[in-house]
C-alpha cells in the first residue's frame, strides 16, 4: 500500500474523516509528490529547503495565505504520523512555522433577510414548500447544507420537536428545531413529500431525483434563487444562514458554549469567531445611529 494511501486509512479509522476531509489530504499530498518529483525528490526526503521553494511557487500562482496555511496543516499531519509509524526518521517540517491567518468574518444576512429568503419560495407548488421547509429548518437548526440533504425521515421526531443530525466525523447531536420550522417539516412530512417521491418508504426526508437525496449543489441552487427574488444582493456562501443562525443567537444572548453545541464545534475557538461578527455588527450600529458615532 502507498504510504499516502496508509496515512488516509488511518485518518478514516483513527478520526472518523469525512470523504471530505480525506479528499483535501489526498489533493494537497498528491501536490506536493508531484513537486518533490519533478525536482528529483522523493516524499519521504524532502530537502528543508524545497518546501519554501513550493510555496513561493503558489505564492506567484495566486494561492491565497489561507489555502497555504491548510496545505502545510496537511503536510504536517502526514509527516508527524509518518515519523510515529517509522516512514521517516525525523519530520522535515518541525521547524517550518504556519502563515498567520487572519480570521475573516463569515458572510451573514440581518434578520429582516433571512424573512425575506424564508418568505421566497412559492407555496403553491410542491417544490416550494419543500424549499421553505428546508429554508426554515437550515437557520432553525444552524444545520449544514451536507448535514440538512443527509438528513432522513426517521432522524425526526416531531413530538419532541429536535432532529438528529450526523456531523463531522459521524457524530450525531440532538437539535431543536423550534415551534416555526417543526410546523413546517409536520406539514411538509404529511402532505408534501409523499407527492414528491415515488416510493415514500425511501429514507431521503428531502428527495431530488429517483428518490435519492437532494445533493448540495440542487440546493444551493435553490437557494441562490430564492434570494433573487428575496431581492438580497449582498453575496451569499453555503454557510450564509447557519452564520446567521449562530450570530443571531448571540446577539439575543446565547450563551457561546450552548452555540457551540448546537453547531457541533469541537473546539470553542472555531465558535468564536461568531462573537466578532455580533461585535462587528454592534460597532456597525453605534457609528450609524449615535450622534457621536
Amino acid at each position: 500500500m502507498h504510504v499516502i494511501d496508509a496515512f488516509l486509512d488511518a485518518l478514516w479509522l483513527e478520526r472518523g474523516a469525512s470523504e471530505h476531509t480525506l479528499a483535501a489530504y489526498r489533493r494537497d499530498l498528491n501536490a506536493w509528490q508531484q513537486h518533490l518529483e519533478a525536482h528529483g525528490e522523493s516524499l519521504l526526503s524532502p530537502t528543508p529547503d524545497r518546501l519554501d521553494a513550493w510555496f513561493t511557487s503558489r505564492r506567484e500562482a495566486g494561492y491565497q495565505v489561507r489555502s497555504n496555511a491548510r496545505v502545510l496543516s496537511s503536510l504536517r499531519s502526514f509527516y508527524r504520523w509518518a515519523r510515529v509509524h517509522g516512514h521517516v526518521s525525523s519530520d522535515p517540517l518541525a521547524e517550518v512555522r504556519l502563515p498567520r491567518v487572519q480570521p475573516g468574518l463569515p458572510d451573514t444576512l440581518e434578520e429582516d433577510e433571512v424573512e425575506r429568503l424564508l418568505q421566497a419560495p412559492v407555496l403553491d407548488t410542491p417544490l416550494g414548500v419543500r424549499d421553505r421547509t428546508m429554508l426554515e429548518l437550515l437557520y432553525a437548526c444552524g444545520l449544514r447544507v451536507s448535514e440538512l440533504v443527509g438528513l432522513t425521515s426517521d432522524a425526526v421526531n416531531l413530538r419532541q420537536g429536535v432532529v438528529r443530525v450526523r456531523g463531522k466525523g459521524d457524530k450525531d447531536r440532538l437539535i431543536p428545531m423550534g415551534e416555526e420550522a417543526a410546523d413546517w417539516l409536520a406539514q411538509y412530512m404529511q402532505t408534501t413529500r409523499p407527492m414528491l417521491m415515488q416510493d415514500p418508504t425511501r429514507p431521503a426526508l428531502f428527495p431530488g431525483r429517483g428518490d435519492k437525496a437532494m445533493t448540495r449543489q440542487t440546493f444551493w441552487h435553490r437557494i441562490k434563487v430564492h434570494a433573487i427574488t428575496a431581492g438580497i444582493t449582498r453575496p451569499l456562501s453555503p454557510h450564509t444562514l447557519r452564520h446567521a443562525f449562530a450570530t443571531h443567537l448571540l446577539n439575543h444572548g446565547a450563551n457561546l458554549r450552548v452555540v457551540q453545541l448546537l453547531l457541533g464545534h469541537s473546539d470553542l475557538s472555531t465558535t468564536q469567531i461568531y462573537t466578532h461578527v455580533a461585535q462587528a455588527r454592534l460597532e456597525s450600529l453605534h457609528a450609524e445611529h449615535h450622534p457621536r458615532g
